[in-house]
């Protein structure tokens, strides 16, 4: 065997291998579902004591978004007398002050964090970390300043946190609140869909292992001072967070019917500097934990780490040697004479990506004919531009060693037509 056909072999290896525990992980993901639904209609029925809230909303010029959010929060079914909505003005130029303080006038709970000057404009890391010095609640919720959750997300998130004292955070499922509006965001909405079934979801009830996402989430505040708050040099600040939280010794919980609806990229130019710095933020947080693995309280968690390792990793690897190889063959460059059905396995490993795609997104009522042709032009396409994504990420993370720099992703003109109908897709 060449090395050419030892290349293609061990890329369908692993890709089946991935694909078949992404598989395993969506079929968790659907008894997570089903599990949720009773506990939601559980939790409508008792009545529980909810703790103290602030919610922290960072802000750097998100005028075109700042107001609906703000009247979001308003709308939370919540008891009043216990929320504090506290926006931290993170040096905005444009009228993201002005709208704050509009808000502040109609309704009390409605609070600004202006950082001082000098200070601001490092991150949202450093933004939670100033602002998490003015809570004095019992939790605190995360949201981003796009942000648009359900009347009773933070109700369902306080109430599982308060009931269960392994729990040192809750986190909620986010929405595409604008996928209608071209190709790239249905994608974008069929892949977030299929991360937080599998990841998420899946995850949780198989190991009870899921990772803060960085918005719609409550966490205790003692907790969060113990751990000296968020780290400044993680670009994917959640990620970093969960660990620590696992290692003191708490769990974090997915409720998936605990919902908010966010603005997602519009732009390919856009939605590649947003991944660009989730892989870098990534491949700091597995550089400062992968020494550390073996000395992981939780055998769990040091699986999780590896498996996170292989899908930034080898998967993609994998996948790319394995479009080489493909290419080629097309092009008729090189042929594989290879006894034994390695293409039908590859074919089969394609079909099985589809299928669990379908089933992960069937959870929130997205398993309509018309996405099986949405998902295989995806695979095509938008799967293949994380080849892309990984490959600019280690340009500049190792050849051009650019130092860790926080870039907000850009918001958009809200579109009506654009925009998901909220009631019945959820």
């Amino acid at each position: 065997m060449g090395i050419l056909e030892l290349l293609f072999v061990i890329s369908v290896i692993l890709i089946w291998f991935m694909i078949g525990y992404q598989f395993i992980l969506t079929v968790y993901g659907y008894v997570n579902f089903v599990k949720s639904m009773k506990e939601k209609k559980r939790f409508d029925q008792i009545e529980v004591d909810y703790p103290s809230c602030t919610i922290l909303i960072p802000a750097h010029n998100e005028e075109k978004v700042i107001g609906n959010t703000i009247e979001a929060m308003m709308k939370l079914n919540y008891p009043k007398n216990r929320l504090k909505i506290l926006v931290i003005n993170d040096g905005s130029t444009d009228a993201t002050k002005r709208i704050i303080r509009g808000y502040m006038a109609r309704d009390r709970r409605v609070a600004i964090y202006d950082i001082p000057k000098g200070q601001g404009g490092k991150g949202k890391s450093r933004a939670l970390n100033l602002g998490v010095t003015k809570v004095k609640s019992e939790i605190v919720a995360i949201y981003d300043a796009d942000n648009t959750p359900d009347p009773d997300s933070l109700r369902y998130l306080s109430a599982q946190l308060v009931t269960n004292d392994e729990l040192g955070a809750v986190i909620g499922k986010f929405r595409t609140v604008n996928k209608y509006r071209n190709l790239l965001t249905r994608f974008i909405n069929i892949e977030t869909l299929s991360f937080q079934s599998m990841l998420q979801a899946g995850r949780w009830q198989m190991h009870n292992i899921a990772t803060l996402p960085g918005t719609n989430f409550v966490i205790w505040t003692w907790l969060i001072h113990r751990l000296n708050g968020w780290d400044e040099m993680a670009l994917t600040e959640d990620s970093e967070l969960s660990i620590r939280i696992y290692e003191e010794g708490y769990k974090i919980k997915f409720c998936p019917y605990a919902l908010t609806y966010e603005q997602e990229p519009e732009t390919l130019k856009v939605w590649i500097k947003q991944r660009v710095r989730w892989v870098r933020g990534n491949n700091y947080v597995i550089g400062k934990f992968l020494k550390e693995l073996p000395n992981f309280k939780n055998k769990r968690l040091r699986f999780d780490l590896l498996y996170t390792l292989s899908l930034y990793y080898v998967f993609f690897v994998a996948v790319m040697i394995s479009d080489m190889i493909f290419v080629l063959s097309v092009l008729g460059l090189v042929s594989i004479p290879l006894p034994g059905p390695y293409t039908y396995v590859w074919i089969m490993a394609f079909v099985l990506f589809i299928f669990e795609i379908m089933l992960a997104i069937s959870f929130d009522g997205e398993d309509r004919p018309s996405n099986v042709a949405l998902i295989i032009l995806m695979y095509f396409t938008y799967c293949q531009f994380w080849i892309y994504v990984m490959l600019k990420a280690m340009y500049h993370e190792y050849i051009k060693k650019e130092k860790i720099h926080w870039d907000k992703t850009v918001r958009f003109d809200l579109h009506p037509k654009g925009t998901a109908m909220r009631r019945g897709e959820s």
